[in-house]
């Protein structure tokens, strides 16, 4: 891993040699240096394997922060590394890097932005590395171009995919709305069992009602014929007559 390191070093170093790029303090914009890190940057990740881009993510900041001071590379070791993974993501949707063109730069108040058209083995992109008021960079970017037939072609899939989505979700609230309806009938029979149980315990009432009454008419009949026993008359003259038992009043009829 420390030579990879190392080797990335010698690169970059070589590269600044050829072009005659040097390091400086300056605060103000050198677009020229600008340029030079750039196309620094892109030759050094174009000449690197994934495994070796991706050596640097295991090493300390520290460490990295100190080769990429040693190469004189203007960058911090956290946006080396965001570098990288953006560098690794354009590859993987453009192909293998080729050649890229003349950087144009754009310049405003805290930050400056350099661009230029790519040509990657699947699909052309625009590249673009930004630098902060130190000269320092800060990011960089693989804009895939695609042709108006795929940019078509891509509306036209999430359109697809959007109107599927809309027609799953109103199929889910349709079941859910549906699941009411049976919840209804599931209550509606369990209430319907405690209605009809309620009917038999009238009905044994009035029967309790009943046997009473007839206790009641037996007990006259007895009384009745000792009375008639005792003075000796005949139970003809005896007119027995239901007794009724108010709830409110309780008089005998």
């Amino acid at each position: 891993m420390k030579k990879r390191i190392s080797l990335f070093a010698v690169i970059l170093a070589l590269v600044f040699t050829l072009s005659g790029c040097s390091s400086s303090s300056d605060a103000n914009y050198d677009e020229d240096t600008m340029i030079e890190q750039a196309d620094a940057l892109i030759s050094s990740f174009s000449q690197m394997s994934t495994e070796e881009l991706d050596a640097f993510k295991d090493v300390s900041e520290l460490q990295l922060n100190l080769t990429l001071l040693q190469s004189g590379f203007n960058v911090q070791a956290s946006n080396f590394t965001t570098m990288i993974d953006a560098w690794e993501a354009g590859v993987e949707e453009c192909g293998d890097y080729i050649s890229h063109g003349d950087f144009t730069v754009e310049q405003s108040s805290d930050s400056i932005m350099l661009t230029t058209d790519a040509e990657y083995e699947d699909r052309d992109a625009e590249i673009t590395i930004e630098f902060n008021e130190k000269s320092e960079m800060e990011s960089f970017t693989a804009a895939a171009k695609y042709s108006t037939g795929e940019i078509l072609q891509k509306a036209g899939l999430n359109t697809v995919l959007g109107m599927g989505t809309v027609f799953v979700v109103l199929i889910f609230i349709s079941f859910i709305i549906s699941l009411f309806g049976l919840i209804g009938k599931t209550q509606q029979k369990k209430t319907e069992p405690k209605q009809t149980e309620a009917a038999p315990a009238a009905v044994e009432e009035e029967t309790v009602q009943e046997e009473d009454l007839t206790d009641d008419l037996e007990l006259v009949a007895v009384i009745s014929a000792a009375i008639a026993a005792s003075e000796g008359t005949s139970t003809d003259g005896f007119v027995v007559r239901s007794i009724k038992k108010r709830r409110k009043n309780s008089q005998w009829k």
